[in-house]
């Protein structure tokens, strides 16, 4: 027990910095989102109001690297929450009145660790990264604990979704610039992962790092891994290198690159090509063609010229990408072949539809033979021609003739993505549980945190409430001691510069660009470490608070350090006694369908149920990386997970063995 308490507790990784791509054109937007409606409200002298906007404008902060559309979305939805967060606590403030004391203010801190508890929760369940909850709770606590009156609640309300909106357009805004940014960071995400690993000898964590870091790539792009030789239809630039990046990654389970070294220098040089602005797509280095990474990475040669490598079309691709298939007799834009002929299209999806025979123009390998079982459940697969079983009409997809050529229906389109997407993320049932205990753990610890606070007598008690809810803002034990000695340094050096900020006195006006500034260095280094971000986040929240209600210099400091002090012990405390054993079910759940997937797998291979590789294999490195993870959240709990550790590498090794085979599968 003491053993696994020091590795809990262990600091160690506090310290780490990550590297992070778009850092500076994001930091850049989130501080032009905070000044634009905050500055004018300034200089016409009710800077107390801009205090609102600001807090709407943290919106910014939510959806980092999401691609356009899917960021359209969650910032819509985190801008009504935002917004619904100052409201309901200028609500509170203003029928509360906890700056009187008493029950009003016993009523706000119960109020403030539920909305903690919520926000967590929903943070977890939607796998929102970065402050998240944190900030929902800042925004909803510096409302609530504000001197409103009822007449002030609709106008800060309306003042946050001000900010939020404004917050919401710069978000979006990038998309008519450079549309294809998100999906570039993504891959070059995921190819400085791959030269991390062969600078690491291509084992361990890392290897997981990178496997993650792939499949977000592919759900960045909107496609699956591919499947088979076959490479029609793949001819944009980052999903080539998605698809190279993927063979490289699953080939090296079996034999590693012959010189990985260089290997890791030429994909970092075509990481730099990614993230650079340029508006023209990025070009592929001549050093990754697909020759040179045939002697690279030990993949065979055909007798065709072509290698093991897949790009074959998903039937969905990344904006900007080409059509899904090339017409009879042209040539493919990534190795030069002559392209497939053309073919009948299949009924439910509009994709082509390959002859008796021949290969699959979805997934590239011979298409399973009819009557055998598919891969993806598990049943019979149904012979040509025969009834539906659950319509009792005959099958469109197996059907010995298929119809003429026909447009693509979007509902089925729509279906077969979603279906893709449950796979790559994992199934949503049994996760609630996970998700409940951090968010009970959140609850308690910053309702003990807040009613410490306000039984000591602390100014501004909220703040110790949100430094409980920073550190337990994490996976587990271990994660939360990193946050705790990140949160302690970072106060401490945060608290130095806000004091020297107040100490020169000054306007309203100027202590806006100053928040403005220090948003600016939040946002570029908070994704690098977050005890740098505490470094900027200490002094904003501190100027954010006198531009709302001046007080002293000295008070306000020594009222932070006391709260940020009482909020990190109690929150370090409800991480180590709230012990609880489901992120070790995690962990047993996670090898059963590890397990599951690879025999899943072993099915598709022996059956040659062709047609369902690409799900099959998003299936099985899903599982991989969730068993890793499931894996590294239950070794930083008390709570041992019953796992042997060469039982896990074991199952680990069978999966990426599997995904190997079904890569190089004829």
């Amino acid at each position: 027990m003491h053993k696994r308490l020091g590795r809990a507790l262990s600091p160690r990784g506090a310290l780490a910095l990550q590297s992070v791509d778009g850092a500076l054109s994001f930091a850049l937007r989130a501080a032009l989102a905070m000044a634009l409606p905050a500055l004018p409200l300034a200089l016409a002298g009710r800077a107390d109001l801009a205090v609102s906007t600001m807090l709407g404008s943290f919106t910014t902060t939510f959806g980092r690297n999401l691609p356009y559309a899917r960021r359209a979305r969650v910032l819509a939805v985190v801008a009504v929450a935002m917004t619904a967060c100052v409201g309901c606590g200028a609500a509170l403030a203003a029928w509360a009145q906890p700056r009187n004391g008493g029950a009003g203010a016993a009523v706000t801190v119960a109020a403030t660790a539920l909305v903690a508890g919520l926000a967590k929760l929903a943070c977890d369940a939607a796998r929102l990264s970065g402050l998240g909850a944190v900030l929902l709770l800042f925004s909803f606590a510096v409302a609530a604990n504000g001197a409103s009156t009822p007449a002030d609640v609709l106008p800060q309300a309306g003042l946050a979704a001000c900010g939020a909106a404004v917050a919401w357009v710069l978000a979006v805004a990038g998309g008519l610039l450079h549309p294809d940014r998100p999906q570039r960071l993504a891959v070059a995400a995921a190819l400085r992962e791959l030269a991390d690993l062969w600078e690491a000898g291509g084992t361990g964590p890392v290897r997981h790092r990178a496997t993650a870091a792939v499949l977000q790539a592919y759900r960045t792009l909107g496609v699956l891994p591919p499947s088979g030789a076959d490479r029609h239809g793949r001819d944009d630039t980052c999903v080539r290198l998605a698809d190279l990046s993927w063979s490289l990654l699953v080939g090296s389970a079996r034999r590693p690159p012959s010189d990985p070294a260089r290997l890791a220098r030429n994909l970092r040089r075509q990481v730099r090509v990614l993230v650079s602005r340029r508006r023209r797509p990025p070009r592929l280095l001549p050093e990754l063609a697909l020759p040179v990474l045939i002697a690279q990475a030990g993949m065979p040669a055909r007798p065709d010229g072509s290698s093991g490598s897949p790009t074959a079309p998903t039937g969905r691709h990344a904006p900007g990408t080409g059509a899904s298939g090339t017409a009879a007799g042209s040539r493919d834009a990534t190795t030069g072949p002559p392209g497939a002929a053309a073919r009948s299209r299949d009924a439910t999806t509009g994709a082509p539809r390959a002859a008796a025979g021949s290969r699959d123009a979805t997934t590239g390998p011979p298409r399973a033979a009819a009557g055998s079982r598919d891969a993806t459940t598990g049943s019979p697969r149904a012979a040509a021609g025969s009834p539906d079983a659950t319509t009792g009409h005959p099958d469109p997809t197996t059907s010995a003739s298929a119809p003429a050529p026909g447009p693509v229906d979007p509902t089925t389109l729509r279906a077969t993505e979603l279906r893709a997407a449950v796979l790559v993320a994992g199934p949503a049932h049994g996760r609630a549980a996970v998700l409940l205990v951090p968010a009970l753990r959140m609850v308690l610890g910053t309702g003990l945190a807040g009613g410490a606070a306000l039984l000591l007598g602390l100014g501004h008690g909220y703040w110790a409430a949100i430094s409980a809810a920073a550190v337990l803002h994490s996976v587990n034990v271990r994660t939360a001691a990193q946050r705790a000695v990140q949160r302690t340094l970072g106060t401490v050096a945060g608290l130095l510069l806000a004091l020297g900020v107040l100490a020169l006195g000054p306007g309203p006006v100027v202590l806006v660009l100053v928040i403005v500034l220090f948003e600016f260095l939040l946002e570029y280094v908070v994704a690098r470490n977050y005890g740098l971000g505490v470094v900027f986040l200490t002094p904003l929240a501190l100027l954010l608070t006198d531009l709302a209600a001046p007080a002293p210099a000295g008070a306000l400091v020594r009222d932070r350090a006391l709260s940020s002090a009482l909020g990190v012990v109690v929150g370090l405390g409800c991480a180590l006694l709230v012990v609880h054993d489901r992120a070790a079910v995690r962990a047993e759940r996670a090898l059963a369908a590890c397990a599951g997937a690879s025999e899943q797998a072993e099915r598709a291979l022996e059956e040659g149920a062709v047609a369902s590789f690409p799900l099959v294999q998003a299936r099985l490195a899903a599982a991989a990386v969730e068993l890793r993870e499931a894996d590294d959240a239950a070794a930083g709990e008390l709570w041992p997970a019953e796992i042997d550790p060469t039982e896990l590498a074991a199952a680990e090794r069978r999966a990426y063995l599997l995904l190997d085979r079904l890569v190089r599968q004829e």
